[in-house]
């Protein structure tokens, strides 16, 4: 494999690596076949597995989603694509209503073992239907596992584990990472939901993001050690399991919390990380929580608007220098 590899590439060969281990693992969605996916993050799998394992659907998420769920219930592991997050919502009674419940109301005895993949997130330009972070919703759902990969390694290794579990998980990818470009990872990677990774050791503030916002932090955190603030910055990597062992660990070094969410300031998921903290790390903190997140309305489709509205390296840098001073 090259020296390098795109987060775009390695949502294909993650796939693949499955595909290749488990032959129930099957792959269904919009245009994913000879087409490669509309953001060419299926390429190479048609011509490797053939129309028996990838199936090229119609335009209806309820189609997509309703048809993983049975094959999922009768023995298969699909991965099936919803092109954008925000078509989440065309197959919602699915995700939210059918989906998660099915293990518990039998008993056990039926499992549903699949991957809703979905290209989440703004900084593009797509305005307001294409461009929402929608993990939040997710969130609100019992029995979903909810993975937001930051880098191509992790891409690699949270899919092999998303697809290896007997639970339901909604794999976000996000669009603004899809051209950056990182080591790729050895033949076995594996990384277990649910464990976030310390990304930039500090000991004066620790800043906990996902996926796109985890550059934001870096960055940030760049910028604030020129001014002798050493940010700590943590990856969460995943919402549902929520990694809180790591967030505490982190602040029981820093005593400072920022969280840094693409999702609506209203009902994001830094809100539940935050009481989570507020009930079981109180006495860690010795300054108020501060959250960075997006602004309460639809994402415009102006690059200079949408800037305003999600999250940027100034906002988490004025949010931190502020908590440094308290």
């Amino acid at each position: 494999m090259a020296d390098v590899i795109s987060y775009r590439e390695a949502v294909a060969e993650g796939i693949a690596r499955e595909m290749r281990r488990d032959p129930s693992v099957v792959c269904l969605g919009e245009d994913i076949g000879e087409a490669g996916g509309v953001f060419k993050t299926t390429a190479g799998l048609f011509k490797e597995f053939g129309p028996e394992r990838v199936w090229d659907t119609p335009i209806s998420e309820q189609a997509i989603v309703g048809a993983a769920m049975g094959a999922a219930m009768t023995g298969m592991r699909p991965v099936a694509e919803i092109m954008f997050s925000d078509f989440l919502a065309c197959c919602w009674d699915y995700l939210a209503n059918e989906i998660p419940k099915v293990r518990y109301m039998t008993g056990g005895q039926v499992t549903v073992p699949l991957v809703v993949r979905t290209a989440n997130g703004g900084g593009l330009g797509f305005g307001a239907q294409h461009s929402q972070a929608t993990e939040n919703w997710a969130l609100t759902v019992p029995g979903l596992k909810i993975a937001a990969p930051a880098t191509p390694a992790d891409v690699i290794g949270m899919m092999a584990a998303a697809v290896r579990s007997d639970d339901p998980v909604v794999f976000f990818e996000h669009k603004g990472l899809l051209a950056s470009k990182g080591a790729p990872p050895p033949a076995d990677h594996v990384v277990e939901l649910g464990r976030a990774a310390i990304v930039r050791e500090g000991a004066d503030v620790t800043l906990v993001a996902l996926a796109s916002m985890v550059r934001v932090a870096l960055k940030a955190a760049e910028l604030l050690s020129g001014e002798g603030i050493e940010a700590e910055v943590v990856d969460l990597r995943c919402l549902v399991p929520l990694d809180v062992t790591t967030v505490l660990t982190s602040l029981g070094r820093t005593s400072r919390l920022v969280t840094v969410e693409e999702n609506p300031y209203q009902g994001g998921w830094g809100a539940t990380l935050v009481s989570v903290v507020a009930d079981e790390g109180f006495a860690l903190l010795d300054a108020p929580v501060r959250r960075v997140a997006g602004e309460c309305v639809p994402l415009p489709f102006a690059d200079a608007l949408e800037e305003r509205v999600i999250p940027t390296v100034d906002k988490v840098v004025a949010a931190v220098r502020g908590l440094a001073a308290y």
